[in-house]
């Protein structure tokens, strides 16, 4: 598991969505982390918002970047603890093609090092919908430095080995 420098560097257009009742463009912190890893990394930050947590605008606006082609994968936080006004999980439900469990399984160990066992409460998830990944990570910066760093900095580098999710992209809408 490495970043092979043989390989050349592809960057993706990635859509940022923080998803809150609370949080506007003055206070976003972790939106800003996010969107400052993606750009450090050498994607593009193909766009930026902020929902409230309503499954339907939440999905809404999740269709409209899934259909833009200028999107290759968004990038969610917020909406994915256990209180009411959660709903990330469940937008996300009602959009994806399929599951990618595997990575809310590493978020949670990756985030049980920090936190501890507190990291139970997260829903954290990624899911394919419509050949567009969606990561969703919770709205601490703590977390979305986690799954930002822990996960998506080398399986969105598309020199990463063995194996990362850029490569797949030419064949997400195969059937």
């Amino acid at each position: 598991m490495a970043i092979d420098l043989e390989r050349t560097f592809k960057p993706i257009n990635i859509a940022l969505l923080t998803i809150s009742d609370t949080r506007g463009p003055e206070d976003d912190t972790s939106g800003d982390i996010l969107a400052e890893r993606i750009k450090g990394a050498g994607h593009k930050l193909a766009t930026r918002a902020i929902v409230t947590d309503d499954v339907m605008r939440l999905t809404s606006r999740l269709n409209d970047w899934i259909d833009d082609k200028g999107i290759d994968a968004i990038v969610t936080t917020g909406g994915t603890g256990l209180t009411g006004r959660d709903v990330t999980p469940e937008a996300l439900d009602k959009i994806k093609d399929k599951d990618i469990p595997g990575f809310g399984e590493l978020f949670r160990w990756l985030s049980y090092q920090t936190i501890g066992t507190s990291t139970v409460q997260s829903r954290a998830m990624a899911v394919l919908a419509r050949g567009t990944y969606i990561f969703a990570l919770p709205g601490s910066n703590g977390a979305v430095k986690d799954g930002w760093d822990g996960i998506l900095a080398e399986q969105l580098d598309s020199r990463n080995r063995p194996c990362n999710f850029v490569e797949l992209m030419p064949r997400l809408r195969e059937v």
